[in-house]
């Protein structure tokens, strides 16, 4: 996997990348066809907000989090995003759309 944090009004730190890195091993757990990963750290006004794409082998997807403390932002984004990998998984291994797809065949 491939991570590429950058920042917005912010300055990316050692730690601030560290612990991205550290809560985003956790998509990589659930799914093994993680590319790569682009994750943007934004500050606006008093609100601070994660947002990441994720590159899969068969598609993306993208979460954001908003919060007060960055720390909580990063660990929103990191619960929507394997969420949503995880049903991204599920899809491409639902055994009910390959019955349909040879019905249609057939």
């Amino acid at each position: 996997m491939q991570l590429n944090v950058t920042g917005h009004h912010v300055d990316v730190t050692t730690s601030l990348k560290g612990y991205v890195e550290k809560k985003l091993d956790r998509i990589v757990r659930h799914s093994d066809k993680v590319i790569d990963v682009h994750c943007i750290l934004t500050v606006e006004k008093l609100l601070h907000k994660a947002e990441a794409t994720v590159l899969l082998s068969g598609g993306t997807v993208y979460a954001d989090a908003t919060e007060k403390n960055m720390y909580a932002a990063i660990d929103a984004l990191a619960d929507k995003l394997d969420r949503s990998v995880k049903k991204h998984k599920e899809k491409l291994s639902d055994h009910h759309a390959q019955e349909a797809q040879k019905s249609r065949l057939a």
